[in-house]
């Protein structure tokens, strides 16, 4: 591998000085196989900015401590900065208190969570927990567990021949004993965006708690918990231009006060004895252990550097561009050389994120979000969701 500088450009039509935003990423000053690199692979994990490798710099640098517990002033600090990145990540997702945001290592142990405190307390024999057909992996085995250990059946809403969501299926899944819906807010697989306000309506109606998959749309478009009126939210740092092993579990208080703890250790509780423990409130509760957090800063300064340059999450969800101009997306330039989904006449399509299919004999099909950089390669990978290919013939 070699280094590689590209020579500035004037901002194109949209607005965004790409070169100078590419810059920004370490990993993309290479070649690979004598091409500049271009990483496809946004969907399993973005790159990270030079702000967010700083931040983590920053802290085992000058402020490496334990917190919560210790007295002196690197603990103090570290503490501090801590629990003003939980501030930040709810005043990102709207959230009504920061008391609604639990760090974990990522989304899928933030799902993992839910159902191993909730679920278990809420989801008895003989009862039901609604999912979809282009669920990651993630949103699929938990419950599966799940409805395992408790007899429980899990649905399944199927989806039609454009990979969206049958509605009136889902309607009808709805019922007396379902005790949850989970369900992804923008699909890794396909990228359909779901319908996600009729989908808690209807759950609504039902009083069925709801549980959204935010990994892809976190990086896509804003999200306001409060407005959504969902009951969790979830998604990965590093799919937001932040370090690996941080994610976020959004959970209504009310929902969280009633959680039973899912592990056990330093910093959830609040008395211990041998005769017997209490539990710290949450999110505490569901933090045992020193937590990552060089990560949990790293996330915050990730969110504010996605602020800081412009996210625009209309036209990186709908993808309004004209035909041969660029645009930054997820830390590449795309080329984009067809009519805009915005002049598509048919609405469904502009429903989906656009996806790069790439179909190899004999293998998984390898999907990216679209990104190219004229006469460069790049770096794909497949998704965890073999659940939808396995069953349609793609």
């Amino acid at each position: 591998m070699s280094t590689i500088t590209r020579p500035s450009r004037a901002p194109d039509a949209t607005g965004w000085d790409v070169e100078r935003i590419r810059q920004d990423f370490p990993a993309l000053h290479q070649q690979v196989h004598g091409k500049p690199l271009v990483y496809l692979d946004n969907a399993a994990t973005t790159q990270k900015p030079q702000a967010v490798i700083d931040a983590l710099t920053a802290y085992y640098t000058r402020d490496n401590a334990n917190i919560h517990r210790g007295v002196h002033l690197l603990s103090e600090r570290a503490t501090d900065a801590y629990e003003s990145a939980r501030r930040r990540i709810q005043r990102h997702l709207n959230a009504a208190s920061p008391r609604e945001i639990v760090f974990v290592r990522q989304a899928t142990e933030a799902i993992n969570l839910v159902a191993a405190s909730f679920g278990r307390k809420a989801v008895g024999a003989g009862d039901e927990i609604v999912i979809s057909a282009i669920e990651h992996h993630a949103n699929i085995v938990p419950w599966q567990m799940l409805c395992e250990e408790k007899g429980a059946r899990l649905k399944v809403v199927p989806v039609d021949d454009r990979g969206d969501l049958i509605m009136d299926e889902y309607a009808r899944l709805l019922g007396p004993r379902t005790r949850l819906v989970a369900i992804t807010q923008v699909s890794n697989a396909l990228g359909t965006v779901t319908p996600i306000e009729e989908i808690i309506r209807l759950a609504r109606r039902e009083n069925i708690p709801v549980l959204l998959d935010g990994a892809q749309a976190a990086p896509h478009q804003a999200v306001d918990v409060r407005a959504l009126d969902c009951d969790f939210f979830v998604f990965s740092g590093h799919k937001v231009y932040g370090p690996t092993g941080i994610g976020i579990l959004y959970g209504k208080a009310a929902l969280l006060e009633a959680m039973p703890p899912w592990q056990g250790g330093g910093d959830m509780i609040e008395q211990v004895a041998l005769e017997g423990s209490t539990w710290a409130a949450p999110p505490a509760r569901f933090e045992a252990g020193t937590p990552p957090i060089a990560a949990v800063l790293g996330l915050a300064t990730a969110l504010d550097y996605f602020e800081e340059v412009g996210r625009r999450e209309d036209v990186q969800l709908n993808f309004m561009l004209e035909p041969g101009h660029a645009i930054f997306f997820n830390n590449c330039t795309m080329l984009h050389n067809r009519t805009s989904f915005e002049d598509d006449p048919d609405p469904a399509r502009k429903r989906h994120l656009l996806r790069l299919w790439l179909m190899l004999d004999g293998a998984w099909p390898l999907t990216a979000n679209v990104h190219a950089y004229k006469g460069t390669r790049g770096i794909v990978g497949h998704e965890g969701t073999t659940t939808y290919y396995r069953g349609n013939a793609i």
